[in-house]
């Protein structure tokens, strides 16, 4: 039979869940280690079940069971904080701590404005970032790592839910110097610069949905660089060759100084579309739904009182395909 637990081992657990350390999570919590593993393994004793799996120089992470924890853990923790609020029947808002993937180019244009009208908004949530290529976020969101991401709809699967915030299509950009700068904004072939050195954004997802361009416009690329940094391709893209990309920065500036042109494709290639993506089976916090709603206004999409506004849809994620 399982025994009595406290919310203060359930918000450890929580922590200890998203950090994926004890070591990352006492410092967080300001509490010793040695306390953090004891109210852990009470909080097992209570559940009858092994909630982590300890891997050697790496960590904790969380077995099935310690996955349904979390996510059924989050939503009363939540209302656990709100109980004052309505005992007073004061305004509840949103508090606690939300971790928040990004895939990394979206990352730089679009999350700082989001996250701080967020805050001015909420300054009770604790906002935390994961940031990394789409696969890398992807497995965060499954594991528990963090409750809501921004994400491209690249390798994604039935496991979770998404929500289609805005479609970008891809680009190509050159330097300044180069001999088809002059076009701005275009448009241009792929065929016109089939001869041309490419310079490939290589991440998980990103580099079979850019190469698949090519092979719906019956170009074959010859691929320079590969190169896993979204800033990285713009650099060198400055010195040599051309990129294929969908996130269009307002500035042509590189990190080295350079400059680079963007040009429209004159090909119609599929876009990639940007989504809000949670785990299906989880229950969304207040937090969480907050910061969805911030997403939507920062894209120009207001809420309607739950059903999709125009082009907004709510969607399982499909189990393959790249947008």
């Amino acid at each position: 039979m399982s025994k009595d637990f406290t919310l203060t081992q359930l918000r450890y657990f929580a922590v200890v869940a998203q950090q994926g350390s004890v070591t990352a999570a006492a410092a967080r919590l300001r509490v010793s280690q040695s306390a953090l593993s004891s109210a852990v393994a009470q909080l097992e004793a209570a559940m009858g079940t092994a909630l982590f799996r300890r891997i050697p120089r790496r960590g904790v992470e969380l077995t099935e069971s310690g996955l349904r924890l979390l996510r059924e853990s989050l939503p009363l923790l939540e209302a656990a904080d709100q109980l004052p609020a309505r005992v007073r029947l004061d305004e509840e808002v949103p508090g606690g701590r939300l971790v928040v993937g990004v895939y990394e180019p979206i990352a730089s244009l679009r999350l700082p404005g989001v996250v701080a009208e967020f805050s001015r908004r909420h300054p009770a949530v604790e906002v935390s970032i994961v940031e990394g290529d789409q696969e890398s976020v992807r497995q965060s969101l499954l594991s528990g790592g963090c409750e809501i991401a921004l994400l491209y709809s690249m390798g994604l699967d039935g496991a979770l839910r998404t929500e289609v915030l805005e479609e970008l299509p891809p680009h190509v950009i050159v330097s300044a110097g180069h001999r088809l700068a002059a076009r701005a904004p275009g448009p241009v072939s792929l065929a016109d610069l089939a001869e041309d050195p490419l310079v490939l954004l290589d991440l998980p997802h990103t580099r079979e949905y850019l190469l698949g361009l090519f092979d719906a416009a019956g170009v074959t690329p010859r691929v320079r660089h590969r190169l896993s940094g979204y800033e990285t391709v713009r650099s060198f893209v400055a010195v040599e060759g051309y990129a294929v990309l969908n996130r269009r920065l307002p500035h042509g500036r590189t990190h080295t100084g350079g400059r680079v042109v963007a040009l429209d494709l004159a090909e119609r290639l599929p876009p990639v579309q940007v989504v809000l993506a949670q785990a299906l089976d989880t229950r969304p916090t207040r937090r969480a739904r907050a910061f969805a709603q911030v997403c939507r206004e920062a894209l120009g999409l207001q809420d309607d009182g739950g059903a999709p506004a125009p082009g907004r849809r709510l969607v399982a994620a499909p189990r393959s395909g790249s947008s």
